[in-house]
């Protein structure tokens, strides 16, 4: 344990509402803060301010206001600061293996804001050591568009969307892996949450088509199967965290789609995904891509071999 929620900061709404997550998740685990601010370089570097000088005072000011802000609200909380030259996406994989958890924010139905403009989000999420946790702002408004987050500092920074709710886990029993599974109980025994364990999963194609009717009393009898199943794979952990209320269950049909729906009213959404040693490629998952871009809940994604 490095005893550090580390987060990325850039003043955009996304980032300063992933500050807001990040600080009230370390004093949640009594852990220090950990600001990262990148400034890219590169081959092809993206800056919206062409002047280095002018470039570095902005990002200093984004710093003390934040920083500031903290202050004035959790006081209690221990906080660095870290500036760094680089590629984001390697400078954040490579900060994620001296951190307990890394947070990012997100803009959802897109690429990650911030210190990853001009590149994407998955090459971070896909090469991070530690768990990540995607933070979306808060909207408000009746129209659900583009929103501006209500401030919770007189400084107007944006809050995370944080809806009280359970807390969701997404399992895959083909491959159910100790460390997503005791992040989620971790998780809920740490915010005194109830967690709800969703195993989504699609018959089989038939022909090469996707599946044809099935008789409801072999529907029945595939999902007893599986809810068994799921019950085994979940009672150790259950058994050395009896305080931990949980639901499971096991349901046909797209795993993404009904994740995103489980988890809409939750406080996190938690999938997994396999670590891959190669620089190259955004090999994420196709279940856990989908979910970081539609799921409007803060979205943990936990790598496991």
């Amino acid at each position: 344990m490095f005893q550090y929620v580390t987060v990325g900061l850039d003043g955009t709404r996304e980032s300063l509402a992933a500050v807001d997550w990040a600080a009230r998740e370390a004093l949640a685990r009594g852990v220090t803060l950990q600001l990262i601010q990148v400034r890219e370089t590169g081959a092809y570097p993206y800056s919206p301010i062409a002047d280095d000088e002018v470039e570095r005072e902005w990002a200093q000011t984004i710093t003390n206001e934040a920083l500031d802000d903290l202050n004035a609200r959790m006081p209690e909380l221990a906080v660095t600061v870290d500036m760094v030259a680089g590629r984001p996406a390697h400078v954040l994989a490579d900060a994620s293996a001296e951190t307990d958890l890394l947070v990012l924010g997100s803009r959802g139905l897109g690429t990650l804001l911030g210190f990853i403009v001009g590149s994407t989000a998955l090459p971070t999420v896909a090469h991070t050591v530690c768990p990540v946790v995607l933070v979306r702002a808060r909207p408000h408004g009746k129209d659900g568009g583009e929103a501006h987050a209500g401030p919770v500092s007189g400084a107007g920074y944006p809050a995370s969307e944080t809806p009280g709710g359970d807390i969701v886990l997404g399992l895959d029993l083909g491959r159910p892996c100790d460390e997503l599974i005791a992040f989620a109980f971790d998780a809920a025994a740490r915010h005194s949450a109830p967690l709800r364990v969703v195993h989504a999963w699609d018959l089989p194609p038939t022909y090469g088509m996707r599946p044809l009717p099935v008789p409801p009393a072999m529907t029945n009898e595939l999902l007893a199967a599986q809810n068994q199943a799921l019950a085994a794979a979940l009672r150790p952990w259950q058994d050395a965290q009896p305080d931990v209320k949980v639901q499971a269950d096991a349901v046909i049909g797209q795993p993404s789609r009904l994740l995103v729906e489980a988890g809409a009213q939750a406080s996190m959404l938690i999938v997994g995904r396999r670590n891959r040693r190669s620089r190259l490629g955004t090999h994420v998952g196709t279940v856990a891509h989908s979910v970081m871009h539609h799921a409007r809940t803060p979205v943990a994604v936990v790598p496991h071999d």
